[in-house]
């Protein structure tokens, strides 16, 4: 079978509770002719009822995260890192700040909420809200270092103040004491809050017990007194009175979220999004809303992640419903009258409320960490999914498609997708996709193009944005690579086949993000081919001008030139580990950011430096590239495995047996090559060999010069940059000393 485009696009805006059981459910039993796309801010998902603990140190910051990358993989789910900004209910648009916006037929959003009097707050240093999550253990750490370095932070304790005495508020400040007594810091810890006692809502009891443990661990509690703003490190009291706070932790009520001014979506009263019992936004538009994002107008409940997780099964019902056809009546949510709360304490007990009981103890302690793993066990097991069935349903006796030019994605699929794009003028062209025709026509009286070059490749990731950006600077590398500037590029797109409109906006998606990298090039997109085929593949015909420069080259290296390589090695291996779950997010994260470092700068800094001897790192893998150079200069190297930079996750996913299939046909160079049995058992001899997609750039340079083109690098943008090796001797056939 053929893959094929889906009929319908089903997106999740944001990775609460709610819509991670979407996914769960999505990766054993997809909903036939749809497809799921999950958009986060971030690449891990954190789960709030295990913040307290991790804080406390009862769980390592990845017992409470959901490895989205990893969640998804294998599974035709699109991940999408980015935040929305915006959402266009009417035109089905999610938008966002730095890239083009995403189509939907149904979607729903759950991004959670902030604490409230965010204006009195945000952009204070001294001030950590507890949202988001996945950052606050990190935003924690960086504020006590830098409070450490402080001198005048020895000469008395660290003051610590939570804002907020409600759930969070009371089990931040009880884990908050219990970790600040692991890192050695003397601190005086407060609650302050403007109502008149901690808990609001809970039993008198349960109050009672909470206040009994604040006092045994000598937290202060501050009530009846409301925050009006911050002064000379003091929080500023509505009354007049002022708090002295080193340290601010937000955990005031929930409030809605900035971005939600701009989705196009009813709100209720309280400024969040107005839904019915059924979830669906009163507006009766094909979006959902659920967890503290939504408020049901005719039954609202309290901003509390338990109702999102009661919310998951009802969401995933309405979602086949609503895609049925004929489309059914949906599912009524009906809120839990009552609800279990176990609030950790940090030292192994919790205080914890069921229905008339109130304690505190640690076999509650015991019972909330059984619910909390059992939960998230059912959201780290990354094994990709096997067997199930596909998203997109074909006949037993699938039509062949036509071949040759009757394979060519239709004129209203592409015209669809340009109309959308901003694409410049350029003085190299005197007629081109302003006024497409069946060529592109260059300008006899515009700069000389000479320099020629093509790439492509099959899509590595499902988000089309940033495959087309990644696709775009891995062609222009080669302009780079030989010192040119870019002028202008043909696209080569394959797309599976599936409906017109969800083709071109996969074309779309993907020209966009080729575009982007086109346009801050200096280049223009002159035009370009699309046709039908199995897998999504993109790459671009580039061409440059070197004025009156002559050209960097893979020759002219000396013995004695040391070598300099600008971007960390790894992404074939870990685009490989994402395939089987391996790769962890943050190692994504660090590989996709080095993947858009454009090699633009790094050929300036080589011209500036009058080098002539570079070449970029690509699909032969270092080893094979280096050989190409060590030929055309008949030198040999030898190179320092220690010195070669890996990108985060290499070694761990190299060590676990992943290669990249390309991985086999580069080591065929093994036998130009001389190392000893130890080093070859190295991650970094294995990466030698790994494929580089966007790769950096090998330069070869005087070694009197090595230690000053390797700041310059550095001040450009290239932090990986490093010396790793050495030419030595001429030779013939050249041979790569590793050690």
């Amino acid at each position: 079978m053929r893959d094929s485009l889906a009929a319908n696009d089903v997106v999740l805006v944001g990775a609460g509770h709610t819509n991670m059981h979407i996914v769960r459910m999505w990766r054993m039993h997809p909903i036939p002719h749809a497809r799921l796309t999950i958009v986060s801010p971030f690449s891990r998902a954190t789960y709030s009822g295990m913040l307290p603990g991790t804080l406390a140190g009862l769980y390592s910051a990845d017992d409470m995260a959901i490895d989205l990358y990893r969640f998804t993989a294998g599974s035709g789910i699109r991940l999408i890192v980015a935040a929305a900004s915006g959402v266009d209910a009417k035109n089905r648009r999610i938008h966002f700040e730095d890239r083009p916006p995403i189509r939907f037929d149904v979607a729903s959003i759950g991004i959670g909420s902030v604490p409230a009097q965010r204006e009195l707050w945000s952009g204070n240093d001294r001030v950590l809200s507890i949202k988001p999550m996945a950052t606050f253990r990190d935003r924690l750490s960086t504020q006590l270092a830098r409070w450490r370095a402080d001198d005048a932070s020895q000469q008395r304790p660290l003051r610590v103040v939570v804002v907020g005495a409600g759930a969070a508020g009371i089990e931040i400040s009880l884990c908050l004491d219990q970790y600040l007594v692991g890192e050695r810091i003397d601190a005086d810890v407060a609650v302050l809050h403007s109502g008149s006692d901690v808990l609001s809502g809970y039993r008198d009891k349960t109050v009672r017990l909470a206040r009994k443990e604040l006092a045994r661990r000598g937290i202060d509690v501050v009530s009846n007194k409301s925050v009006s703003g911050f002064a000379d490190g003091q929080l500023l009291l509505a009354n007049g009175d002022r708090y002295a706070a080193d340290l601010v932790i937000w955990a005031a009520t929930a409030a809605t979220p900035p971005e939600l001014a701009n989705f196009e979506i009813s709100k209720a009263d309280d400024g969040f999004l107005a839904v019915d019992s059924t979830l669906q936004s009163i507006d009766k538009t094909p979006v959902f809303v659920v967890g503290d994002t939504a408020t049901i107008v005719d039954n609202p409940v309290r901003k509390a992640g338990v109702y999102a997780v009661r919310q998951g099964p009802v969401l995933w019902e309405n979602l086949q419903r609503f895609l049925s056809t004929p489309s059914r009546p949906l599912l009524r949510y009906e809120p839990q009258r009552d609800f279990l709360s176990l609030l950790a304490t940090g030292d192994g007990r919790a205080i914890g409320q069921f229905r008339s009981f109130s304690f505190c103890n640690s076999w509650a302690w015991k019972w909330k960490d059984h619910i909390d793993r059992k939960f998230m066990r059912m959201y780290q097991d990354y094994r990709p999914m096997t067997g199930h069935a596909s998203s997109v349903e074909t006949s037993t006796v699938e039509k062949m498609r036509c071949r040759g030019c009757g394979g060519k994605v239709g004129a209203n699929v592409l015209s669809a997708a340009l109309r959308r794009l901003e694409i410049p003028p350029s003085n190299i062209t005197r007629q081109g996709l302003e006024q497409p025709d069946d060529a592109a026509l260059l300008n006899p009286n515009g700069p000389m193009l000479d320099v020629l070059s093509i790439d492509f490749f099959q899509a590595f990731l499902d988000d089309p944005y940033i495959v087309g950006r990644v696709a775009a600077l891995n062609g222009l590398s080669d302009l780079w690579a030989s010192g040119a500037d870019p002028a202008g590029a043909l696209a080569m797109i394959t797309l599976p086949e599936g409906p017109p409109p969800q083709q071109a906006e996969l074309l779309y998606q993907l020209l966009a993000g080729g575009l982007y990298e086109l346009k801050a090039a200096g280049a223009t997109l002159l035009g370009g081919h699309t046709t039908e085929s199995a897998e999504l593949t993109i790459g671009f015909t580039v061409l440059g001008r070197l004025g009156d420069r002559e050209p960097l080259t893979k020759a002219g290296l000396k013995p004695g030139d040391v070598l300099v390589v600008t971007k960390a090695l790894g992404t074939g291996t870990l685009l490989a580990g994402l395939m089987d779950a391996a790769t962890r997010a943050e190692s994504m994260d660090a590989m996709l950011a080095n993947m858009l470092i454009s090699n633009a700068a790094g050929c300036r800094v080589a011209i500036e430096f009058g080098l002539r001897t570079v070449t970029d790192v690509t699909g032969f893998g270092l080893a094979g590239h280096l050989l190409e150079m060590l030929d055309a200069s008949h030198v040999n190297a030898t190179i320092q495995l220690e010195a070669i930079p890996l990108l985060p996750g290499f070694a761990e996913v190299c060590h676990a047996g992943v290669r990249s299939t390309l991985d086999p046909a580069n080591r065929e160079v093994e036998q130009r090559m001389e190392s000893n049995a130890g080093v070859r058992t190295a991650a970094g001899y294995h990466a030698l060999f790994d494929p580089q997609t966007s790769g950096g750039l090998l330069i070869g340079v005087d070694a009197k010069r090595a230690k000053e083109l390797v700041e310059r690098l550095k001040e450009s943008g290239y932090a990986d940059a490093v010396v790793i090796g050495v030419a030595t001797d001429e030779q013939t056939l050249p041979v790569l000393r590793v050690e």
